[in-house]
């Protein structure tokens, strides 16, 4: 019976966290500059990274793959989001400024 419990809550993490990834990815090609495609892509990556990584941790149990799923899950939450500021800063140091008239136009 648990099993069956950890196994449907694997799969529905696992697929959450598939869906984050679409959407990150949808979010990625159809906004409209830079930095809010930036932004799409760093927080649906860190959503589904977290997902995707716990619904493996559920169907490996407490095995050696746990705490290496753990490690890669750390690695990636500390990069991730240091990754994504980097590259936005090194957007505006190059001159690509973010539009606020652009923005204004769209809302």
């Amino acid at each position: 019976m648990i099993e069956t419990v950890v196994d449907i809550l694997s799969w529905f993490l696992l697929c959450t966290g598939g869906i984050f990834v679409l959407i990150g990815g949808i979010g990625t090609l159809r906004l409209p500059d830079f930095y809010t495609r930036l932004h799409a892509a760093s927080l649906t990556e860190t959503m589904a990274t977290i997902l995707i990584l716990v619904g493996m941790i559920l169907q490996a149990g407490l095995t050696l793959a746990t705490i290496k799923l753990l490690t890669i899950m750390a690695f990636l939450l500390l990069t991730a989001p240091t990754a994504s500021y980097a590259l936005a800063n090194a957007a505006l140091q190059s001159g690509n400024s973010p539009n606020a008239q652009q923005r204004d136009d769209q809302t």
